[in-house]
């Protein structure tokens, strides 16, 4: 085989593919027609599930117009500028601006990019260091890296981007005492996921979201939101940090779930703060970074459709609404002999820890026995169906984990 996946031990990958042939709604089907239910939305983004003809037919309408071209400079297209109004709109923050990007680690590069450069056009030129969180996961490119707080993906590259730092994902003091170490008048900004995704479904504290912005605001700190995962209904709000009304973030971070992953696209939503120099006169400060594939119409496409998806079935509320079914459906494997605990209900997301960590690929492969697909991290399985499932699925779900808790425990 040729094709080398990520995040995988290819050395077993070789030798026992899974393929996915073809899904429909919340199911997915094997080559053998095999279905099973998609317990992860994929990677955490097809929340209206699959075969949407809608998006498919906007993207093959929009391809026979004009499929592609760049949006450097003064160039643009229709789609592109209208998926940036229509996400304007939507955002927790008065006049942003939008810059489009392929996907999260984009993103969060243009973010923590924007950050730095922010303090330059103050004057502030020292103002660099970038701080996030244990556990916190925000993609794969140079300063995404650099920020992750899973240890086994921030370790053995060499050195990594400069000036930033962790601190534990549940401690507002820690979060205080090393901005005081470092200097606020060294710090550009926080990173922050609502709800840790990929690090392990880790809901915050009471308090602990606004608790952050505040911090930030006392030290003129700029908060970055990532909502990559939490955002287009996972939390039940356009964004995730809507569930915390006081908390204004200065950028939030955004992908997947803004086309329901029929075609990759990303952004970072930027307050007027950011962004007004950059809009104040011609001549002024240029943001010299961008993505060839920014801005692609027949992306923003997808995009368009899939917003109007979500308000024509009033999906994006359904990840509040689902957040207690899913929880309650859950929490009992909280007392399986094999499990260490289970973590959820902020969101239509959720995780089930196992108290060996090396019997991780047993729980997932039990569950997809089952007929569901999880997804494993590091000690446990987490699980963030499609928005348009219902009881019956979480039903299964809850199922097929303690299914392969059972082979768990039977090891």
């Amino acid at each position: 085989m040729a094709f080398w996946h990520p995040f995988a031990d290819m050395g077993a990958v070789a030798r026992n593919e899974f393929i996915i042939d073809r899904g429909e709604g919340p199911w997915v089907f094997d080559e053998a027609g095999t279905r099973y239910l998609d317990g992860t939305a994929s990677l955490w983004y097809a929340n209206l599930g699959h075969g949407r003809t809608e998006i498919a037919d906007a993207v093959a309408a929009q391809m026979k117009k004009i499929e592609a071209y760049h949006t450097f400079s003064d160039v643009s297209n229709r789609p592109a500028e209208a998926i940036c109004e229509a996400l304007a709109a939507r955002a927790p923050m008065p006049n942003a601006k939008v810059f489009l990007t392929s996907g999260g680690g984009d993103s969060i590069d243009v973010a923590a990019k924007l950050a730095r450069r922010h303090f330059i056009n103050l004057g502030q030129p020292e103002r660099v260091h970038l701080i996030s969180r244990t556990q916190g996961y925000h993609g794969t490119h140079g300063y995404g890296t650099a920020l992750g707080g899973i240890e086994a993906n921030v370790v053995n590259w060499g050195p990594l981007v400069p000036q930033t730092s962790s601190v534990p994902h549940d401690s507002l003091p820690a979060l205080e005492e090393e901005i005081r170490r470092i200097g606020p008048d060294k710090v550009a900004a926080f990173f922050c996921e609502p709800v840790i995704g990929a690090g392990g479904v880790f809901p915050p504290h009471e308090g602990y979201i606004q608790g952050v912005a505040d911090l930030c605001a006392e030290h003129g700190i700029l908060l970055v939101i990532d909502a990559v995962i939490c955002g287009f209904g996972r939390l039940g709000t356009w964004f995730g940090v809507e569930r915390w009304p006081d908390v204004k973030p200065s950028m939030i971070t955004f992908a997947k779930g803004v086309t329901s992953g029929y075609l990759p696209l990303g952004g970072v939503v930027v307050d007027e703060t950011v962004s007004a120099p950059y809009f104040e006169a011609a001549g002024g400060p240029m943001f010299r970074h961008g993505a060839t594939y920014a801005g692609h119409p027949s992306v923003c496409a997808a995009a368009l459709a899939t917003i109007d998806i979500y308000e024509a079935e009033d999906i994006i509320r359904r990840g509040q609404d689902l957040e207690k079914p899913l929880y309650d459906a859950l929490a009992p494997l909280a007392g399986h002999e094999a499990a260490s605990e289970v973590r959820g209900g902020t969101g239509f997301l959720a995780a089930v820890g196992v108290k060996e960590p090396s019997a991780v690929a047993t729980l997932a492969a039990g569950a997809r026995k089952a007929g569901v697909l999880v997804r494993p991290l590091l000690g446990g399985v987490a699980v963030s169906p499609p928005l348009i499932c219902e009881q019956e699925h979480i039903d299964l779900l809850a199922q097929a984990i303690k299914a392969g808790l059972d082979d768990v425990a039977a090891r």
